[in-house]
């Protein structure tokens, strides 16, 4: 399960960057929008490979093309493909050609995620980034999450406040609120996961190398659903996708901060 770019075998930084890097596969012309340096790693990826239409922007109000490597000194500049003023930004958002890959301080079964505070809302443990827009993100386009540390206190049974929507929850608020809900993939520094389940609850895709399903039975806080015929392993970057994170995408090695390489 390893690709050779000359040197070390993959790392699970690596296979964390190909999985969010797939989150954007077959996507089209939409707005790309990572939140946190292994999504923002996977779809500069993306967009070099098998999603070649894929929108990126600068973080302010263009839309870039030969986005600079993470942390590279002396990186070539940009070519600005685009104009995206805020408001232009929002139209994106509410015509779902968008697709957000955020974080979350808690998610459930159900792919509820939690952003805003810990504890009662009315008086909380700990005061979070706040609801954002998630709501919006989740109502109006395709939202996956990113987790770099799988822990039962992340995957929890019952968020302590929904900020983006869950597919119970947007069931229940009738049709304008499920209509263009979209909850694809759940990536975390132990595996990937969908909700390709009768009930939408979240199951396992694939598990990273090196993690046993126990292992991540034991970091999640809920039951969650296993593919017939077992759990696959998440695929491996090829050689010349391992070469672009490694030379191009994170010369700098970034993603071995946000995922260290021992794994945890």
């Amino acid at each position: 399960m390893t690709a050779d770019s000359g040197s070390a075998a993959v790392t699970r930084a690596e296979y964390c960057v190909i999985a969010c890097a797939e989150v954007w596969r077959g996507a089209g012309e939409v707005l790309a929008s990572p939140m946190g340096t292994v999504p923002a790693l996977g779809a500069r990826l993306a967009k070099l490979t098998f999603s070649p239409d894929l929108l990126l922007t600068d973080g302010e109000a263009l839309l870039v093309d030969g986005e600079p490597a993470a942390g590279a000194a002396g990186a070539p500049p940009t070519v600005t493909e685009g104009w995206l003023p805020y408001r232009r930004h929002l139209a994106l958002v509410a015509t779902g050609r968008r697709h957000v890959m955020m974080g979350a301080s808690q998610i459930d079964r159900y792919g509820n995620q939690n952003i805003s505070c810990i504890g009662d809302w009315a008086r909380p443990s700990r005061q979070l980034l706040g609801v954002r827009g998630a709501p919006a993100n989740t109502l109006n386009h395709p939202t996956s999450y990113w987790v770099p540390k799988h822990s039962p206190r992340i995957f929890v049974e019952r968020v302590d406040m929904v900020c983006g929507v869950g597919y119970d929850r947007a069931a229940a608020a009738g049709p304008s609120a499920a209509r263009y809900h979209r909850v694809p993939e759940v990536v975390s520094d132990l595996g990937v996961f969908d909700f390709d389940t009768p009930g939408h609850t979240m199951r396992i895709r694939s598990l990273h190398p090196g993690v046993r399903l126990d292992d991540v039975r034991a970091a999640t806080g809920f039951e969650l659903s296993v593919p017939d015929g077992g759990v696959p392993c998440t695929r491996a970057p090829d050689a010349a996708e391992l070469r672009l994170i490694r030379e191009t995408v994170d010369p700098g090695g970034l993603r071995d901060r946000e995922v260290p390489p021992c794994g945890r």
